[in-house]
C-alpha cells in the first residue's frame, strides 16, 4: 500500500502508576499500521522510556519493561505522554525532562490526564487542549493558560495532540496514522483491532447519560429513562414532574440536586445526542429528523446544531456520516 514510506519514531514515556491501556491503545495502532501498510519493516518505530530505564507498574498492576532510559532515548517524531494515577504527583525530573526535550519532538501527544504532564511542563500554554472529562475542571484551574475544552475525544492544535480518557488514545491514534499513510491503512488498523475509525474529534466525550448522574429516587431515574427513551414526546417540565407525582417546582429542584443538571438541559442533551445518531446512521431527511427528536422544525433544529456544534445538520451529516461500503 504504502511501502517504502519514512519510518517515524514513537517514544512513549512511562512512569509508576500509569494507566496500561493508554500505552497498549495507542501502542497496537501503532505497530498495527506495518501490517495494515504492507510494510514489514514498519511506518512506526515504537520504543518505550522511564525515568533511570527500571520496570514501572500500572495502575491495573501489569509490570513495563522500557527500553530506554529517558535521558538517553533519541528525540522522536512523535512523543507520547499517556495519563493515570501517576500523573497527579510527578516526579520533578519527568517534567523537567519534557520542558526540555518535548519541544524537539515533531509531533507531541497526550491520553488522558498525560496533559497535566505536559501542562505542568509548560507546553500547552496558550493553546487549547483536553484531558479526561472527569478532570478537565481541575487541569483548567490549574492551569489557566490552557485553553481547556472538556468536550470533545481528542484536540488538534498545531503540533500537539491531546485525547480523552483511555479509548479515545486509540481514536487519536487512529487519527494521526490517518493523517501519516492516509485513510485505507487506519481503516485496516480500526478492524483489525475492531474498532470504529469514525468518531470525530470533537464528537463528545460521554453521552448525556453519562454527564448525568443517575438519579437517586425512582420517580427520578424512571424520568431520565423516559426522557431518554421518548425524545419526541412532549418533555417539559410540567410533563416530567407529572410522571414523577412531583409538583414542577419540586421535581424541577430535586433533578437538578440528584442529576447535577436541569431538567432542561439534560433534554436537550438527549435531543441533541438522538438527532447526531441518526443524521450518522440513517438516511431519514431533517425535517422527519426534526420531529422524532422533539425539534419540531427543521429551523429549530438547525438552530441546536449551529449552537451546540457550530454546524447545521447538513453539514454535521456530510462530514461524520460513514461513506457507503465498496462493493
Amino acid at each position: 500500500m504504502v511501502k517504502g514510506t519514512p519510518q517515524r519514531t514513537v517514544l512513549v514515556v512511562l512512569f509508576e502508576d500509569v494507566q496500561s491501556l493508554d500505552v497498549t491503545g495507542p501502542v497496537e495502532v501503532f505497530t498495527g499500521a506495518a501490517f495494515a501498510a504492507g510494510d514489514p519493516g514498519g511506518p512506526y518505530r515504537v520504543r518505550t522510556a522511564t525515568l533511570d530505564g527500571a520496570p514501572v507498574r500500572t495502575s491495573s498492576g501489569l509490570t513495563l519493561t522500557p527500553d530506554y532510559d529517558i535521558t538517553e532515548a533519541p528525540i522522536p517524531h512523535t512523543l507520547l505522554v499517556p495519563g493515570g494515577h501517576g500523573t497527579r504527583d510527578p516526579d520533578p525530573r519527568l517534567v523537567s525532562w519534557l520542558r526540555r526535550h518535548g519541544p524537539e519532538a515533531t509531533r507531541l501527544v497526550s491520553v488522558c490526564t498525560g496533559a497535566g504532564l505536559l501542562a505542568a511542563a509548560g507546553l500547552l500554554d496558550g493553546r487549547r487542549a483536553t484531558t479526561h472529562w472527569a478532570y478537565s475542571d481541575q487541569l483548567a484551574r490549574e492551569h489557566p493558560e490552557v485553553e481547556v475544552d472538556p468536550d470533545p475525544i481528542y484536540v488538534r492544535d498545531g503540533h500537539i495532540a491531546t485525547s480523552a480518557g483511555v479509548t479515545a488514545g486509540i481514536d487519536l491514534a487512529l487519527a494521526l496514522v490517518e493523517e501519516d499513510l492516509g485513510r485505507e491503512v487506519a481503516l485496516t488498523v480500526a478492524r483489525y483491532l475492531v474498532v470504529f475509525l469514525r468518531r470525530p474529534g470533537n464528537q463528545a466525550q460521554f453521552s448525556a447519560q453519562l454527564a448525568a448522574q443517575t438519579a437517586q429516587r425512582e420517580p427520578l431515574r424512571e424520568v431520565q429513562q423516559w426522557i431518554t427513551e421518548h425524545p419526541g414526546d412532549d418533555l417539559s417540565v410540567e410533563s416530567l414532574a407529572a410522571r414523577a407525582r412531583l409538583s414542577p417546582r419540586h421535581f424541577a429542584r430535586a433533578f437538578t440536586a440528584e442529576s447535577g443538571t436541569t431538567p432542561g438541559r439534560y433534554v436537550e442533551r438527549v435531543r441533541l445526542e438522538h438527532a447526531r445518531r441518526l443524521l450518522e446512521d440513517t438516511a431519514d431527511g431533517v425535517e422527519q429528523i426534526s420531529r422524532a427528536c422533539g425539534y419540531g422544525t427543521p429551523e429549530a433544529l438547525r438552530r441546536a446544531f449551529v449552537k451546540a456544534l457550530g454546524s447545521s445538520p447538513a453539514e454535521y451529516r456530510r462530514r461524520f456520516r460513514p461513506a457507503p461500503a465498496a462493493d
